[in-house]
């Protein structure tokens, strides 16, 4: 944990904003695996953590603003508890570590809850995305289930983001350890791939770098030679010469803030002249995104600057055609670059984003786009100091979608699609650096991780010696 003034300053901060009523903060429960008592790994919810710092199961916190006070509910650990796992804090003492000073068992969240209500308090919570967080609500409101969404406080998302976007000097050391054990264990699974090996082994000891830093993963590793499959995990597949490896992964520290991290790298000691020159094309347009990563700039504006030097750069390969920018106005990159340039990051790897893409990523006033594209673009916003952003632009050749477009013509104006064979089966490279958007510009966080042609291949060709 922070020192407890840290947690008591974000409460007071978002009892000022949202002004009035009560704040229902649910923490997680153990979910189980296979039966009741075998538990996925517990992770608690990233706004309780925020604003309790309290990681343990079974919490939830009442702040009423109008009262000034502040209440966690739980329960006392019992005997079984204490056998099977060991000593824990009382509630009390839980509480305190987080600045409060009142604890209620849970039981009596209901009647809580219920008193405030008949006191016509408005009561602020959250979207549930888990089922147990909506049957909670459901009994806790005396709402059907189906009606809990409807509940959800706006008031409350926006006060969140707010706070939550805008990192603190303490949180932004811990995003760096997580940074600094991301870049680890990419180079563990650059140094360890080869040839003959499977995909699950090399994610096996990429994992446990996350592990043994103290945390886990703060997402499933993708790692495949199918990079064109944006989410392609890896599985028991071998690892084929003369492809080159995606590697997408990061790690969370035990505070759970996050790093994300992605390099493509060849299986063999070198990448194939084709895939050096694409493989040019996406670092250039890193780049160029990472130099315009600064404080008021539109986020959709520096997305739109890589997607035009990734079609500049295919443009001069010969498989674009016509001006670029024209070209990306009309859309026409989408066919090798369909997703978006980044994301928010902090003790989410995608942060926030459970409280709602618009809110976290865009304004009122500057709505999601729905295109092809476009509608994959989760932060377009102007980029304010404080804010950490990773920046991913790939290329990604999808032999389905390359054959629909081709059989379509789709703006042929600005695709050659007679050069379109020689890369269906060429997968995909995605390069991705963790930034701290600074009040001049920006600090590259992930500043240790190799990311050049030679670079890369100087690791591989010492790891394959």
């Amino acid at each position: 944990m922070f020192s407890k003034e840290i947690y008591i300053n974000r409460r007071n901060q978002l009892k000022s904003f949202v002004g009035s009523g009560i704040i229902l903060l649910i923490g997680n429960e153990q979910s189980s695996m296979s039966f009741k008592d075998n538990w996925y790994p517990f992770r608690q919810d990233s706004s309780f953590l925020y604003f309790t710092g309290l990681d343990t199961p079974a919490l939830a916190a009442i702040i009423d603003v109008d009262n000034n006070t502040e209440i966690i509910f739980g329960e006392e650990s019992g005997v079984d508890d204490i056998i099977w796992n060991g000593h824990t804090p009382s509630l009390k003492e839980m509480a305190e570590l987080s600045g409060c000073s009142t604890t209620k068992s849970f039981n009596e969240l209901k009647s809580f809850v219920k008193n405030a209500a008949d006191r016509h308090q408005s009561i602020h919570y959250l979207p549930p995305y888990r089922p147990e967080q909506g049957l909670l609500l459901s009994h806790l409101l005396s709402t059907p289930l189906t009606g809990v969404d409807a509940g959800v406080s706006t008031i409350l998302i926006q006060a969140i983001v707010s706070l939550r976007s805008i990192k603190g000097k303490e949180e932004v050391e811990e995003i760096k350890k997580a940074v600094a054990i991301s870049e680890a264990l990419h180079l563990t699974g650059m140094r360890e791939s080869r040839a003959g090996l499977t995909e699950a082994h090399v994610a096996g000891l990429v994992q446990s770098v996350a592990i043994s830093g103290g945390g886990n993963l703060s997402f499933p590793t993708i790692l495949t030679t199918h990079g064109e499959i944006l989410h392609n995990h890896y599985g028991n597949h071998i690892l084929p010469p003369g492809k080159m490896v995606l590697l997408d992964a990061g790690a969370e520290t035990a505070m759970h803030y996050a790093g994300d991290l992605t390099r493509t790298f060849p299986v063999d000691a070198a990448f194939t002249s084709l895939q050096k020159d694409v493989y040019n094309i996406v670092l250039n347009a890193l780049q160029t995104a990472a130099a315009a990563v600064q404080p008021g700039k539109l986020f959709k504006d520096i997305h739109l600057l890589a997607a035009t030097k990734l079609t500049e750069g295919l443009t001069a390969l010969g498989l674009m055609k016509g001006d670029a920018k024209e070209a990306v106005a009309a859309g026409a990159h989408t066919l090798f670059f369909q997703c978006g340039l980044g994301h928010m990051m902090g003790l989410d790897v995608h942060d926030m984003e459970n409280l709602g893409e618009q809110y976290v990523g865009y304004t009122p006033e500057m709505k999601k786009s729905t295109e092809f594209g476009l509608k994959s673009l989760r932060l377009g916003k102007a980029l304010e100091a404080g804010y950490v952003v990773t920046v991913e632009p790939g290329l990604y050749f999808i032999p389905e979608l390359m054959d629909i477009w081709a059989a379509e013509k789709k703006l042929s104006q600005f695709i050659n699609y007679d050069q379109l064979p020689a890369f269906r089966d060429f997968g995909g490279i995605r390069i991705e650096d963790d930034y701290l958007v600074t009040p001049t510009g920006s600090e590259l966080l992930s500043t240790s991780l190799p990311r050049t042609v030679t670079e890369i291949e100087a690791i591989r060709q010492k790891a394959l010696a």
